[in-house]
C-alpha cells in the first residue's frame, strides 16, 4: 500500500524561531555595571583631586584623558561624557589660577618697601589671563605664581621681624632712658630737699634771678630758718602756712609749680618772687619786719 502520510521536509533555518518569537538578549551583569561605574569614579575621583590647590600638570591630564578615552572604548560610554571630564578638569585649573591670582596680589602688596617682588609681580601679570589663555598655560603659571608667592611671602615675614625687634629695641632703650632720667630727677630732688640743698638752691637763685648778693642772702637764710628751719614739709599747726617760706595759704606756692608741695626748689622760687613783689623788696627788709613783728 502507498503510504499517504505527508512527507516531512526541512528547509534551511528551519529549526530557528520567527524572529518575532526570539527571546531578547541577557541585560548586562551586575558585575558588568560595577565595573562601568568604578571605572568613571576612578576618572571623577582623579578629577576631584586636582581641585585642591594643586593644579593637574599637563602631562597627567593628558594621561587621565586618554585613560578615559580608553575606558569609554571599552564599556561604550559616549563622547560627550568624556567632553564633560576635560571641561571639568579645565574648570578646576582656571579656579585655582584665580585662588593663586588673588593670593599673589595680596602679598604683592605687602611685600612693597620690603622686598623686591619683581618676579612674583611678572608672573602674577601673566597669570590675569588666566580664562583666556591655554590651559596648559594657566597650569604651568599657576604652579609658578605659588611658589614664587610662598618666597616673597616668607621674605616679608622676616623683613616685618627685623622690624619688630628693632621697634621694641628702640621702644625698651627710650623706656629705659626715660626711666634714668626720672631717677636723676628724683635724686636732685631728694638732694635739693634737703636743708643744705635748699640753702645753695636758694642762694643760687637770689643771686642769679634777683642780683642780691651774700649780705642778702644772709638775711633770708636768718629769715627762713626762723620761719621753717629750711624744711619743705614744715606746716605750721596754728595758721596751716606751709613750706619753706611758710606761705598762707600753701597753695599759693602753685603758681611757682605744681609741685609746690613736695619740691623745695618750687617753694624757694615763689618765697623770693613774694619777697622782692612785696612791700619789702630785699630779704634783710623782710628779716626786719620779723624781728619787729614776728612775721613777715
Amino acid at each position: 500500500m502507498k503510504d499517504m502520510r505527508p512527507k516531512h521536509t526541512e528547509t534551511p533555518h528551519a529549526h530557528l524561531a520567527p524572529r518575532t518569537q526570539r527571546k531578547p538578549r541577557k541585560p548586562r551583569t551586575r558585575r558588568h555595571e560595577i565595573f562601568v561605574a568604578t571605572g568613571a569614579a576612578l576618572v571623577i575621583a582623579g578629577l576631584v583631586a586636582s581641585s585642591g590647590f594643586v593644579a593637574q600638570s599637563a602631562d597627567a591630564r593628558q594621561d587621565s584623558i586618554a585613560a578615559t578615552t580608553v575606558l569609554a572604548e571599552s564599556t561604550g560610554r559616549q563622547s560627550d561624557q568624556l567632553d564633560f571630564y576635560a571641561a571639568h578638569g579645565e574648570s578646576i585649573s582656571r579656579d585655582n589660577a584665580s585662588v593663586a591670582l588673588s593670593a599673589a596680589n595680596v602679598v604683592i602688596a605687602a611685600s612693597q618697601s620690603k622686598v623686591d617682588a619683581t618676579t612674583l609681580t611678572s608672573v602674577a601679570s601673566s597669570l590675569a589671563s588666566y580664562a583666556v589663555m591655554p590651559i596648559e598655560l594657566v597650569e604651568s603659571l599657576t604652579a609658578e605664581a605659588k611658589a614664587e608667592t610662598a618666597s616673597v611671602a616668607a621674605a616679608t615675614a622676616e623683613v616685618d621681624r627685623v622690624a619688630a625687634e628693632a621697634a621694641a629695641a628702640a621702644a625698651a632703650a627710650a623706656a629705659a632712658a626715660q626711666a634714668a632720667a626720672e631717677a636723676a630727677r628724683l635724686e636732685s630732688l631728694a638732694g635739693g630737699n634737703t636743708v643744705d640743698g635748699a640753702r645753695a638752691t636758694a642762694q643760687s637763685m637770689a643771686a642769679s634771678q634777683y642780683g642780691w648778693g651774700a649780705d642778702q642772702f644772709s638775711c633770708l637764710d636768718r629769715l627762713w630758718q626762723k620761719e621753717s628751719r629750711w624744711n619743705y614739709a614744715a606746716v605750721n599747726s596754728s595758721s596751716g602756712a606751709t613750706g619753706i617760706p611758710q606761705a598762707l595759704p600753701g597753695s599759693k606756692m602753685a603758681s611757682a609749680g605744681n609741685d609746690w608741695a613736695t619740691n623745695a626748689t618750687t617753694q624757694i622760687a615763689w618765697g623770693l618772687g613774694y619777697i622782692k613783689a612785696s612791700s619789702y623788696g630785699t630779704p634783710c627788709a623782710a628779716w626786719s619786719h620779723s624781728q619787729a613783728v614776728g612775721w613777715y
